[in-house]
């Protein structure tokens, strides 16, 4: 590769678009990018074109440039199931006839192309953010082409990072396949007062569980709405998010919830809501069957939350003993778990005074990005 010691020329594609936080891909790619443009390299992100995957009523700016990062729209199939493969198809043509000297994929589907630009002579990164092929919302076609960008990524990339251990273990048995294991960094984050969500939806500071993420089968609200309805409380239950390619799944749960008013839905959040949900909830609760890296539970402790989460690896290796953990897809155990940490506030005090050291020590944006420029420049 060109350019060993001085400015790079990186392309990364596979997130949705930024600046947005439509998934935590794309906070990753938001991070990252911006980063390595403070440390002098040139960064283009490839973005869909198209609307934000919760409506359109979320787009943001359509920019060229942000932070440094340049930004190019490519063509993308605007329909369930084929903008992703469509953007990253696009993408990678792109990445591979540009002046670049690394092209760094995001997300196994995306990998699919890894070849394309790897046959121009560029070094091909690819991060594996979960394995996406067990994500229950894809059709036939979409598993095949998202399991094959795994074994394409296996085959032609010059370097693949993995977020958890359990993902480079898999990738080791499955393949003999090393991998580089960089798990993804968390700000430090201010904590917001109660203002906006209290006119939105009555809340007080410490009145709530909170769920805030996509809106999907594999993230396990339905088992969550189960063991709250449960449970003696009056303490509301707020569930923050959109949907993604997953809107008959949100319909099964607020069906599920709508004999309960406690059960309060937002929709997707962004700004300040986002904010003052992460720095007042009660306890945010995340109940995954399946998870790559976990942003979202990165970000509740940086807001210095007590958490309670399944008790899957990926979820396990970020928390440690600084958060609750119930046996994965048991509604049961998920309801005695949370009903005692609501019975029990100066055990929720305890892990709130936890988490926030613990969780931005542990897990830095700094250290991510250096240990990806020491893959870029091998």
């Amino acid at each position: 590769m060109d350019n060993q010691g001085g400015q790079l020329n990186i392309a990364m594609l596979g997130h949705k678009r930024i600046p947005s936080r439509e998934g935590g891909i794309e906070v990753v790619v938001e991070e990252l990018s911006t980063r390595l443009v403070q440390l002098g390299n040139r960064v283009t992100c490839f973005n869909r074109r198209g609307h934000h995957v919760s409506g359109n009523e979320f787009d943001g700016e359509k920019l060229d440039e942000y932070k440094g990062v340049q930004l190019k729209s490519v063509f993308t199939i605007n329909h369930k199931g084929y903008a992703a493969m469509s953007a990253s198809v696009s993408a990678a043509i792109r990445a591979a006839f540009g002046k670049n000297d690394v092209v760094h994929f995001h997300a196994e589907g995306p990998a699919f192309m890894c070849w394309l630009p790897k046959l121009f002579g560029k070094r091909v990164v690819v991060t594996i953010h979960g394995l996406d092929h067990q994500r229950a919302k894809w059709g036939r076609f979409a598993s095949w082409y998202i399991m094959q960008g795994e074994k394409n990524a296996v085959r032609y990339a010059d370097e693949i990072i993995v977020l958890s251990r359990g993902v480079q273990k898999y990738f080791l048995d499955t393949y003999g396949r090393k991998t580089m294991y960089i798990p993804n960094g968390v700000n430090r984050k201010p904590i917001r007062p109660v203002g906006q969500i209290k006119e939105k939806w009555g809340l007080e500071k410490d009145s709530y569980i909170l769920y805030l993420g996509r809106i999907v089968p594999e993230k396990g609200v339905h088992y969550l709405i189960r063991a709250f309805k449960k449970i003696k409380t009056d303490k509301k239950l707020v569930i923050a998010g959109g949907s993604s390619d997953s809107n008959g799944y949100i319909d099964e749960i607020k069906t599920l919830a709508q004999d309960d008013d406690r059960i309060i839905f937002t929709d997707f959040v962004q700004g300040r809501l986002k904010h003052e949900l992460y720095s007042n909830a009660y306890v945010y609760c995340l109940p995954s069957d399946l998870e790559g890296m976990p942003l979202s539970l990165l970000e509740a402790m940086s807001y210095g939350n007590c958490c309670l989460t399944s008790d899957i690896d990926e979820c396990t290796e970020v928390v440690r003993d600084k958060a609750v953990t119930f046996e994965k897809g048991n509604i049961e155990d998920l309801r005695n778990k949370l009903q005692k940490l609501i019975d029990d506030g100066k055990e929720v005090k305890e892990y709130k005074a936890a988490a926030v050291d613990y969780i931005v020590e542990k897990f830095n944006w700094d250290d991510v990005v250096e240990k990806t420029m020491d893959l870029y420049r091998k």
